[in-house]
């Protein structure tokens, strides 16, 4: 007989107990799963875009379901809405689980704890439930995450080649790569982004790397930050064009982001071509 379950989950997704659990789960014959991760939206920034909140769960749940598909456990997944209690529900009333799991941060720094989200679920439904709790700050993540952020220079070849030198380090690398937007005057700031952050995504999947993608803060300061408040990475990548045309350099945007992580970053000039931006 089939099973079925449905794991809710935001900065835990990658959490080594819930994976632990998980995998335990998937040892009875034909148990599949489905990840519910609920959007978040970012502590910084003015202006909060609703694609790059969108995005940032998006890539939770792809790095997730790329760890658990590399284990041959058969999962799907989808964004959820803001409100756990709300996605949850949803989740359970079209998907029908046999069980869900629920994983969470600490009760000190959990939201979702706080709101009694586990309780308030265990009154709703009927199905069983069962709460993990996971420790990210203690426990690290079972791959390491590498983060990218880049514009103009996404997809240019000096990156490519230093992500490869990257992903030889470790067995499980994953990188995220965040690509700020830009102004537009006819409003197509987001779409711009996207096909950018598209077509790099390709790109580096068919050179045999494992990334997931976002758009961001069209300050990049702000879109790097906003990145790690949503992952756990253990090193920084900036991509630019040269000092003299690149305005993320003239800020120092890496040396700001050095004193304000305790995350190795980088930064990689990408090579020269006819392209003007920054």
């Amino acid at each position: 007989m089939s099973k079925h379950i449905l794991v809710v989950a935001n900065e835990t997704i990658g959490g080594a107990k819930l994976l632990d659990v998980v995998r335990e789960r998937a040892q009875e014959p034909d148990t599949s799963f489905t990840l519910v991760v609920p959007m978040t939206r970012p502590r910084s920034g003015y202006v909060i875009y609703d694609d790059a909140v969108r995005d940032a769960a998006q890539v939770r749940l792809d790095l997730a379901l790329s760890y658990l598909r590399g284990e041959d456990i058969v999962a799907g997944g989808e964004i959820g809405d803001e409100d756990p209690y709300t996605a949850t529900l949803d989740a359970i009333s079209e998907y029908r689980p046999d069980e869900v799991i629920i994983s969470t941060l600490p009760l000190a720094s959990s939201g979702w704890l706080r709101r009694d989200l586990v309780e308030r679920i265990q009154d709703s439904c009927d199905v069983p439930i069962t709460h993990i709790v996971s420790d990210i700050d203690a426990e690290g993540l079972p791959f390491e995450v590498t983060l990218v952020v880049a514009n103009v220079t996404a997809g240019r070849g000096t990156l490519r080649a230093r992500m490869k030198e990257i992903a030889a380090e470790a067995d499980d690398m994953l990188f995220i790569v965040v690509v700020p937007l830009q102004a537009h005057r006819d409003g197509r700031a987001a779409a711009v982004a996207r096909a950018r952050l598209g077509n790099t995504l390709d790109r580096m999947r068919r050179e045999g790397l494992l990334v997931a993608g976002m758009i961001g803060d069209p300050d990049p300061y702000t879109a790097t930050m906003n990145a790690l408040q949503f992952y756990r990475v253990s090193r920084i990548v900036i991509s630019t064009l040269p000092v003299t045309r690149s305005g993320w350099m003239r800020s120092n945007l890496v040396e700001r982001l050095s004193k304000a992580t305790n995350i190795e970053v980088e930064h990689v000039i990408a090579e020269q071509q006819a392209e003007v931006s920054g």
